[in-house]
Formats: structure tokens, sequence, C-alpha cells
């Protein structure tokens, strides 16, 4: 199966697993997202979807890889005679995205159970300081190096 989305003002005709970049998206590296401006679907043996109310609950569901920068763009203007040249560079931002399922009537997929692995212990997840360490620790507020108000300091 495969759809026509548009986003960032393109159109990119993908299918599932398929990993494009788009212009930048605001969602966090590993998160999924819901592309809903599907402009056809198509593929699954029958008639493909290009417009109608059956296509306005399309969507295709992507994850969120992360977000790379594009090969940089050079612009050269220069004016004759005149000694003038400018040289100015882009890089344009991306988002890249993996595309996860397509579902024509708008319904998110159902979870997969993946193996997770079991959490590390406390333990091993953060060592305990040693005895010497302590010396470089922040101390609190209230533990001063000087003495209390009432002991005066022996000479």
């Amino acid at each position: 199966m495969f759809a026509v989305i548009r986003t960032g003002g393109k159109q990119y005709r993908v299918s599932e697993n398929d990993r494009i970049r788009v212009e930048r998206l605001r969602a966090p590296a590993g998160a999924t997202i819901t592309l809903d401006d599907v402009l056809m679907v198509g593929g699954s043996g029958e008639a493909p979807l290009v417009h109608g109310p059956a296509l306005a609950s399309a969507a295709v569901f992507a994850e969120v890889l992360g977000h790379p920068r594009g090969d940089k763009i050079l612009i050269f203007k220069k004016k004759r005679r005149k000694n003038h040249r400018r040289l100015k560079g882009h890089r344009q931002d991306l988002t890249e995205l993996r595309i996860t399922a397509i579902s024509p009537t708008g319904e998110a997929p159902a979870a997969t159970a993946e193996p997770v692995a079991a959490p590390a212990s406390a333990t091993e997840a953060s060592p305990q300081p040693a005895a010497d360490d302590a010396a470089d620790a922040p101390q609190t507020a209230g533990a001063t190096d000087a003495p209390a108000g009432d002991e005066q300091p022996k000479e």
C-alpha cells in the first residue's frame, strides 16, 4: 500500500518502512506523529482513493528518527567591473521520518508488543560516591566550616 502525502509545501509518495526527509517538524526524536494531509491512497488491489469523503479520514503514521540538516547550498553574487562579490551559504533544517503505517480509515495502527529490556538495578545505574568524594560534594546551607558563635577558636 502507498500514499501520497503533503507536508512542508511538497508532496511525497510513501510506503510502509520508507525513510523520508521533510521540512523541519516540531516533534522530538522518537515521537510518533500523524500526517493527516493525505492526497491519495492506493496499491491494496482495489481502486485508489484520490479525493472525497472516503479520503478525508485517511492518515499516515510516522516515527521521527532525527533532525538532520541538509547539504550546504552556496549563493554567490557578483557585479562585473566593480570588485563586488558576496558568498553566502545555507543549510536547510530537516526532519527524518520512518513511515510506520498507512491507514485509509484513519485508525491508529495496533500496538505491537516489543520486548523491553529489563531495567538496570539502582546499584548498577548510579554508583554510590566513595567516602573521599564526600569532601568534594557541595555542602548544605546549614553546614559551615566556622565554629558556632559561642565557641572561640583555640589558638
